[in-house]
């Protein structure tokens, strides 16, 4: 990209230019295509085939002055990533020739081959057909343009033939669904001014690594696991605090500068870039969008993290834990809600009247949170997650809220019945509390402080869920947070509706009856004592939480095998199908998958750190072994004191004979449950790590964490 101008005012001119976005569909449609388009777009409306036709002959028209020769439905199964095939536009003409189509039924639907990919139990091997369906409120967009390798890919969903959900966008969809809904009732029963459609909002900050590729290439483990098996921390690692927000040197720079050009053209509002906490460690985060396109953009983030470090002579690791003892990498979660008035509902407001939909939206939140907690945290279950939550890095695997000072003090106030008028936490409590009627002070955007140790806080219009892992999708979670919302609200709404049903007409100054005021005086505090455990505003890292939270009767289901069941409840399975999220088939097939998935990781994982036990470590480690046998038996020789050298003979010498049991012990439980390989590699790496420490750096056969850390910075 080096021959591009990457003046700012060309780089605000080109935001997008690789998307078939709103400019690009005025330009390459007709006018009442892109009216049609538009209303699809923004309310849902029917594609027609001749309509289809329009639109695929357009776009195909904007990608192939891109360079494109090929299209593909670009798909997220549910192996955690994204799918193609592709196909070219090129069809013979019978005469010789060859033409260039797209036709309408190719844009709107595809037919993957669906044998293949995870399906837990909704496919069989002999049943291979599967339908992708064009999403159109994701615009398609342009990889690698005005180049040879050019392709369209259009964002897509993927389901069976009988239409089960097969992929991570459908439920994420259907859950969108389910909360604009309950959003579009509590709009009704506040009176909110408006006629857009509500929606949730996604801002995922993206942490990674970057090792230098010569050092990457020869750590097999991290090759095919994406984390380091064995190692140990060098002297200096992250305990200076010096790498976070530090000054970016000049080569991940360079990378960085790359990685936002491609993403600005893809139309993906890659914002800030910094240093994280360990040694090549750095994070991207981008502005809010709608939650959709925003999932689809942070995939998008990771293939470009990924295909650029190698462009630039790295090695990009979005594993949740590529190293032991520093700081692992997440996904924070910025999930909030936008009503039918353009407005962030999660955003305090100026008068008493907005206040209180803002108090009822946040009660919505804190009982989804209580009541659904289990399944949030399943939602984040998986193999390389379980390496990070609760390591004092990362938030614990017990899923509370964290709303502040000011906001807890709003809370207990609405519980104990004191007046809001006192937001000092000693207000006197022979005053009535008036929903919507008390002057609440003014409350300001930043109503809280961070508290990086929560894995669900308030940061002032958001709640930043922090628990999500780096190389996860944000689909599943966000399909979960959707889904809990709305069945909140959606108890909530009921509620008021049934208090209010037999209400007088008349309101008061407010806007609102009186009725209407002590029903939600009614219902917020009924939820808040019913639901005030789970909010927390203490250090979620100490042991004193963990007691503190087991007496409040929060669950604390800290690994992927304890966390999964969750899914597969009998009011999890309710749930979902009450929604329309998933049927009770597609709820049980993907805790099949992801129970597949996490077995799987871990016995390969085991099998990988055999192998390398074995081919590289032990021929080491004897070669180590038997070059001290020889400086003891010189030194005997040579009448020199043997003692000490023999010490550090027998201290080898035992780890060599306990790495051969733990490769023998780990062998056998490779066919085991995976609690058990877990615990057998653990018993494993810590016998390799003690032999890095002892033998010589040169002949030891993996490069160590310190090359690992800072070659990428240091490195020019």
């Amino acid at each position: 990209m080096s021959s591009e101008d990457h003046t700012p005012s060309n780089l605000v001119s080109t935001f997008a230019t690789d998307v078939f976005n709103a400019d690009a569909r005025k330009r390459y449609l007709s006018s009442q295509v892109f009216a049609d388009l538009e209303e699809t777009i923004q309310h849902g409306k029917t594609i027609t085939a001749d309509m289809a036709a329009a639109i695929a002959h357009g776009m195909k028209m904007w990608a192939m002055d891109k360079g494109a020769t090929h299209f593909t439905h670009w798909f997220q199964p549910l192996t955690g990533a994204t799918a193609e095939k592709h196909d070219s536009f090129l069809t013979p003409d019978f005469k010789g020739g060859i033409l260039a189509q797209f036709s309408g039924k190719e844009l709107i639907q595809g037919e993957p081959d669906a044998s293949s990919f995870p399906s837990g139990g909704l496919r069989a091997t002999f049943e291979a057909r599967g339908y992708t369906a064009w999403d159109p409120t994701s615009p398609a967009f342009v990889v690698n343009p005005d180049t040879d390798r050019a392709v369209l890919c259009i964002p897509c969903v993927f389901m069976g033939y009988h239409g089960e959900a097969l992929d991570e966008k459908t439920p994420l969809l259907r859950s969108q669904a389910a909360l604009t809904k309950q959003l579009e009732r509590v709009g009704k029963l506040f009176e909110v001014k408006g006629d857009g459609r509500p929606y949730a909002t996604l801002g995922p900050e993206q942490e990674y690594f970057l090792i230098d590729t010569r050092f990457y290439i020869q750590r097999p483990d991290i090759v095919m696991c994406g984390r380091s098996l064995f190692g140990n921390r060098p002297a200096r690692h992250q305990q200076m605090e010096d790498h976070y927000f530090g000054r970016i040197k000049p080569r991940i720079l360079a990378f960085m500068a790359d990685v936002d050009r491609r993403l600005w053209r893809l139309g993906v509002p890659a914002k800030t870039r910094h240093n994280e906490v360990s040694p090549a460690q750095f994070e991207l985060a981008p502005v809010f969008e709608e939650q959709n396109l925003s999932v689809d953009h942070n995939m998008l983030i990771m293939h470009t993290l990924q295909d650029t470090a190698a462009e630039h002579g790295f090695a990009c690791l979005l594993h949740e834990k590529p190293f032991a003892g520093v700081n692992g990498s997440g996904k924070h979660n910025n999930w909030s809600i936008v009503g039918n008035d353009g407005k962030n509902w999660f955003t305090p407001g100026q008068t008493p009247h907005d206040n209180a939909k803002f108090l009822f939206v946040l009660t919505g939140v804190i009982k989804a949170v209580d009541t659904y907690a289990p399944l949030i945290r399943a939602s984040v279950a998986t193999a390389g997650n379980d390496h990070r939550l609760g390591a004092n890095e990362a938030p614990p695997a017990i899923m509370s809220v964290y709303l502040g000072e000011q906001l807890d003090a709003i809370i207990n106030q609405i519980d104990t019945g004191c007046s809001l008028r006192s937001m000092t936490g000693n207000a006197a409590c022979d005053d009535v509390i008036e929903i919507g009627v008390d002057a609440l002070p003014k409350i300001p955007r930043d109503v809280s402080d961070r508290n990086r140790t929560s894995p669900f806080a308030f940061t002032g219009n958001k709640f930043e869920f922090r628990a999500v892992g780096s190389s996860q999708s944000c689909a599943g979670p966000n399909t979960i947070l959707n889904l809990v919302m709305a069945a909140a609200l959606d108890e909530m709404v009921t509620e008021m509706e049934r208090r209010l049903a037999d209400t007088p007409p008349q309101k008061d100054d407010t806007g609102h009856s009186r009725e209407f005021h002590d029903a939600l005086k009614a219902v917020l505090r009924e939820e808040i004592r019913q639901h005030k455990r789970v909010v927390f505003s203490g250090d979620g890292y100490s042991a004193e939480w963990q007691e503190e939270a087991a007496r409040r009767g929060l669950p604390n289901l800290r690994t992927t095998p304890e966390a999964l069941p969750a899914l597969i409840s009998p009011e999890t399975v309710k749930l979902f199908s009450h929604y329309g999220v998933l049927s009770e088939r597609e709820v049980y097939s993907r805790h099949e998958v992801y129970t597949h998935a996490y077995s799987t990781t871990v016995a390969m994982e085991g099998g990988c750190a055999l192998d390398l036990a074995r081919t590289f470590v032990l021929p080491a480690a004897l070669k180590f072994e038997s070059m001290l046998a020889e400086v003891v038996e010189a030194a005997k020789k040579m009448g020199r004191d043997a003692g000490p050298r023999l010490k550090a003979y027998n201290q080898v010498a035992d780890l060599v004979e306990r790495l051969y049991g733990a490769m023998d012990t780990l062998e056998t439980s490779l066919n085991e449950r995976p609690n058990e390989i877990v615990a057998n590699m653990a018993v494993l790496r810590a016998i390799i790590d003690k032999l890095e420490m002892l033998a010589p750096d040169h002949d030891w056969p993996f490069p160590c964490y310190g090359e690992l850390f800072f070659s990428s910075t240091h490195i020019k």
